[in-house]
């Protein structure tokens, strides 16, 4: 498969799709019964999606986080091990507010459970509200943003940044004040967890504008597999460490995917390992 290819038509498909959907003076949006909100886009840019890995990969599994679509498209024509997890819009509060800018469509390919390439259109996030896209098309292949080889997480000399999001009303967990004594400044308020995963891994801030500046830790209890999967691909291509709340090391996919909603009991990625060590302990109390 080129998946090179893929992501660029996907890119070329999505972002005047995208942008025709934010135009309109109203669209359908819906809230889910965990309250994250439903929008029309949402279902017609997984449609998008769908036709197009299905035109290079007849075989492979996709799931998506807006329903089922059948098994003659969901298991393909034979058997395989590849996986293509799907989220259409990470940050659907953003989309349907006019004001918001960090929404992204978001594809991951997993082979034997392990994601190997990720896909994220983030479309208004660059100078002008123009689009950003972070691609990674395989083992050993190195991060893209724009086409151009991404950076390390830029730390050094600027305030210290913690994406601990928790859902509107959640009380705040005893790691947060940990975090805050260590020096960390902490964005609890969730937008899109693919590009604050993505903010962890690279840097993106040469690209964007305002400037999104790097984290040195992500952490998020009770998260979907189509939240997470891309940025896990890329923390491995980075070399972060993932794991989870308890301490251990997530080295593949490691949750049962026939669940209507896949759920990881928590997600941890980090350069810092004194600030992932803080939220560890702290989730253990």
């Amino acid at each position: 498969m080129d998946i090179p290819s893929l992501w660029q038509e996907l890119e070329g498909v999505l972002t005047p799709m995208l942008a025709d959907f934010r135009s309109k003076r109203s669209f359908w949006v819906e809230q889910k019964p965990d309250s994250t909100l439903l929008s029309e886009a949402d279902g017609a840019v997984q449609e998008q999606i769908i036709k197009c890995v299905r035109a290079v990969d007849p075989d492979g599994l996709i799931i998506g986080e807006e329903g089922v679509h059948g098994a003659e498209v969901l298991h393909g024509s034979g058997p395989s091990d590849r996986l293509w997890i799907i989220d259409p819009i990470d940050g659907t509060a953003q989309f349907v507010d006019q004001n918001g800018r960090e929404f992204c469509s978001v594809v991951c390919l997993v082979e034997n459970k392990v994601p190997v390439a990720a896909f994220v259109l983030a479309p208004e996030i660059g100078p002008d509200r123009g689009p950003v896209c972070i691609s990674l098309s395989g083992r050993n292949e190195p991060i893209l943003v724009n086409g151009r080889r991404a950076s390390g997480p830029s730390l050094s000399g600027q305030r210290q940044l913690a994406s601990v999001t928790r859902s509107s009303g959640t009380s705040a967990r005893p790691y947060e004040s940990e975090l805050s004594a260590y020096g960390y400044q902490l964005k609890v308020r969730a937008t899109s967890q693919t590009l604050d995963m993505v903010r962890t891994c690279i840097d993106i801030a040469p690209f964007t504008d305002p400037a999104l500046e790097s984290f040195g830790l992500f952490y998020r209890e009770r998260q979907k597999v189509w939240d997470g999967a891309a940025g896990i691909c890329m923390a491995y291509a980075a070399g972060l460490y993932v794991g989870d709340g308890a301490g251990r090391e997530r080295t593949a996919i490691d949750i049962a995917l026939d669940a209507a909603e896949p759920i990881f009991d928590s997600t941890l990625v980090a350069s810092d390992a004194a600030a992932a060590q803080i939220v560890v302990e702290g989730s253990k109390r």
